[in-house]
């Protein structure tokens, strides 16, 4: 017999997020991030450097070749999917927790990337991908002819 902590708000706490779901950016239009279009969001850390940007994508249990990365418009797109259950496995499970289903993040650039350069790859079920820096404007003052 194993123990399980019962934990009385969880419930609540998933009817909760539920509840927030349906009231959430659809109604507004708002499909920036590309949470809204997918079954979950994997966590993702950003981390800025002198020469680039790394996200760091928690993505355990998945393919790399499930996974798909496009850059376009200064929007870097990640999607990708978890494979979902079969009925006749689930049956045998006593607790499901990890979810699956496909999932989606966009993240807006800033326009001195380098969209060429993006490299991406995998370690112990971390993506990592990595946003090399391009060259910024220099602030020039402007003559005016006459």
């Amino acid at each position: 017999m194993s123990l399980i902590r019962y934990q009385p708000l969880s419930s609540v706490s998933d009817l909760q997020r539920e509840i927030n779901r349906l009231f959430e950016a659809p109604w507004r239009g708002d499909e920036t991030n590309g949470v809204l279009s997918s079954d979950w969001a994997p966590a993702v850390d950003i981390r800025e450097e002198d020469a680039r940007f790394v996200l760091y994508v928690d993505v355990p249990g998945i393919n790399p070749d499930q996974i798909d990365i496009t850059f376009e418009n200064g929007v870097l797109t990640l999607k990708g999917q978890r494979e979902h259950i079969r009925e006749e496995e689930q049956n045998s499970y006593k607790r499901v927790e990890r979810v699956r289903g496909s999932f989606m993040r966009r993240f807006t650039l800033p326009d001195t990337v380098d969209g060429e350069g993006i490299t991406a790859r995998t370690e112990n079920g971390v993506l990592q991908v990595s946003v090399p820096k391009g060259e910024k404007a220099q602030p020039r003052r402007i003559e005016i002819e006459h």
